[in-house]
């Protein structure tokens, strides 16, 4: 039988290329990430009453209560989870190599006898699974941790840099889904000043500068504004121009690589 539908902050967490080991260590790097992530979770100070889990395998899906302040999502919980990461590959080997990518979103979610249901968790997954967040984390070779965060995540809670959370370790991406939407996010990689392997937002370029307007010419072909009382042409009535790209073409493209804010 469902439920009416709750709002809650949504964590999905997948481990990096869990599929391509053995069993064995399959069933370790489980356990290592469930030890992980109940680890995070007291020393970030979250009441694991407050926090519904669901096992996906590879990953754990994350139903956190509103009564939990988001702050303690994005911050030490994240904080948390990279140290806890960091100890086991202190003593894991790189067969055994125990790294995750973490999402974080919020919205209206259904529960009924199975699990879990509702768009805002389907966009969680997206975002955890967006292939641009696993390039990140392949490139970022020391890091344990990518983190991605909704677009109203990010409006809502990290643009305020609350205390712990850098803004600035953020940059922007934006994906296609395979149904053709499009996601608005925010990625950062703990221990990295900025993501790797993302670009880095484009500066808006400057507004092309007016030109002068011209007089129209007088029949003796001296400009009026130019014209001197005796009737020499002034150093006013020259005007150089520079010539502009098409400066709103390239508005559009820089708003669509989602890199222009207010």
């Amino acid at each position: 039988m469902t439920s009416e539908a709750l709002h809650y902050w949504i964590l999905v967490l997948d481990l990096e290329s869990f599929s391509t080991r053995p069993d064995p260590i399959q069933r370790s790097l489980r356990d290592a990430m469930y030890e992980v992530v109940e680890s995070a979770l007291a020393q970030a100070g979250i009441d694991r009453g407050e926090v519904a889990t669901e096992d996906r395998g590879d990953g754990i899906l994350m139903l956190v209560a509103p009564t939990v302040p988001p702050v303690k999502l994005a911050g030490p919980l994240v904080r948390a989870l990279d140290d806890g990461l960091r100890e086991k590959a202190r003593i894991y080997s790189s067969a055994h190599s125990l790294r995750m990518r973490l999402a974080l979103h919020q919205g209206l979610v259904v529960r009924d006898a199975r699990g879990w249901s509702g768009d805002a968790v389907n966009t969680t997954f997206r975002l955890v699974d967006a292939e641009p967040l696993r390039d990140t984390l392949r490139a970022a070779g020391t890091a344990c941790l990518a983190f991605v965060v909704s677009d109203q995540v990010y409006e809502g809670v990290v643009r305020h840099a609350p205390r712990g959370i850098d803004p600035a370790a953020y940059l922007p991406l934006r994906f296609t889904t395979k149904h053709g939407g499009t996601v608005e996010s925010w990625v950062m990689v703990p221990g990295f000043s900025a993501p790797p392997g993302l670009a880095l937002p484009s500066p808006t370029p400057p507004p092309a500068p007016a030109s002068p307007p011209t007089s129209p010419e007088r029949g003796d072909g001296a400009a009026d504004a130019g014209a001197r009382p005796d009737g020499a042409v002034g150093a006013s009535a020259i005007h150089v121009g520079v010539v502009r790209g098409d400066v709103v073409g390239r508005d559009k493209v820089i708003h669509q690589q989602g890199t222009v804010r207010p």
